[in-house]
């Protein structure tokens, strides 16, 4: 028994001219008008010949104005005849083609699809909510005819899945300072990363991505309150931190001022009591309330 092989194969557009429909249009008033002029003279001369032909004219004329058509800036017609494809007319303006052709009006302007929001787990496993904006045009008229089925339902199917795929590739935000590309913090490398995926994908069905962002993203409502929590931990930790490299170093600076100009000679016990004093009042929160001391440093 033959085993059948099946190979994909690849519409490449032809682009073609069509002929002005200006011209035609005389032509085809001048056949009405020609079709109502031999019935009439057949019904007065009583002339079965022209009676014959104003039937034919009739037929006729209609044929001809079934090959009419127009085209506005930025649409495209794919002619197809009997199954087989002819070829593309991207010109403006008003034509006239074969009545026989099948003319299928494609848009050639950018669209928007606006995805809705989506809950995927993001490369840590952490379910997050992410939706994106995609900016497409049809770039081939023939491959968005006849390799995909519905270019625009493969568009969205096929956007979906791109972001899908993304946010399992990065993850939302970088808790562990490794300093990696996230969803959050990395705008500019994912929107870049998602085109191209985008591209790569839509590209077999002539389509065109010319740009492609991310619109919403956020943490799943699972959890975003554990991770809001997380995250307003590490940025009081964060502040914390720059709060007491700055009074170590006002400290520093104080104690060598006024050792360094001879107000006070401060043994270690002293250096240290001063020190934690100043840290206390630098580092706190509230508003610190002096004792004022009437001895010395040593009562």
């Amino acid at each position: 028994m033959k085993k059948e092989t099946y190979s994909s194969s690849t519409n490449q557009e032809r682009r073609v001219s069509a002929s002005s429909g200006w011209l035609y249009l005389i032509i085809n008033i001048l056949m009405y008008v020609s079709a109502v002029v031999l019935l009439i003279a057949a019904g007065v001369k009583q002339v079965p010949l022209l009676a014959i032909l104003g039937v034919f004219m009739v037929p006729s004329s209609v044929l001809v104005s079934i090959g009419f058509f127009t085209l506005q800036p930025n649409e495209a017609r794919v002619l197809i005849l009997f199954g087989a494809y002819k070829g593309t007319v991207r010109d403006s303006g008003f034509f006239w083609a074969n009545p026989f052709l099948k003319k299928e009006k494609i848009s050639l302007r950018s669209r928007n699809l606006n995805g809705d929001k989506l809950k995927v787990n993001d490369k840590r496993g952490n379910p997050i909510e992410i939706a994106t904006v995609v900016v497409w045009r049809v770039r081939d008229t023939a491959q968005a005819s006849f390799d995909v089925d519905q270019y625009e339902h493969y568009v969205e199917v096929q956007s979906e899945s791109a972001v899908r795929h993304l946010a399992t590739r990065y993850a939302y935000d970088d808790n562990d300072g490794e300093g990696e590309v996230t969803l959050r913090a990395s705008t500019d490398v994912v929107n870049e990363a998602l085109q191209s995926e985008l591209q790569e994908r839509l590209g077999k069905a002539g389509v065109e991505v010319q740009e492609a962002r991310l619109t919403h993203l956020a943490y799943a409502p699972e959890i975003a309150q554990v991770m809001l929590r997380r995250q307003q931990a590490e940025a009081i930790i964060a502040a914390r931190s720059k709060i007491v490299q700055g009074a170590v170093g006002m400290v520093e600076m104080a104690l060598g001022e006024l050792e360094s100009k001879g107000l006070v000679d401060l043994d270690p016990e002293r250096r240290a009591a001063m020190t934690s004093n100043l840290l206390v009042v630098l580092c706190s929160e509230s508003e610190v309330h002096p004792m004022v001391n009437a001895g010395t440093l040593y009562t």
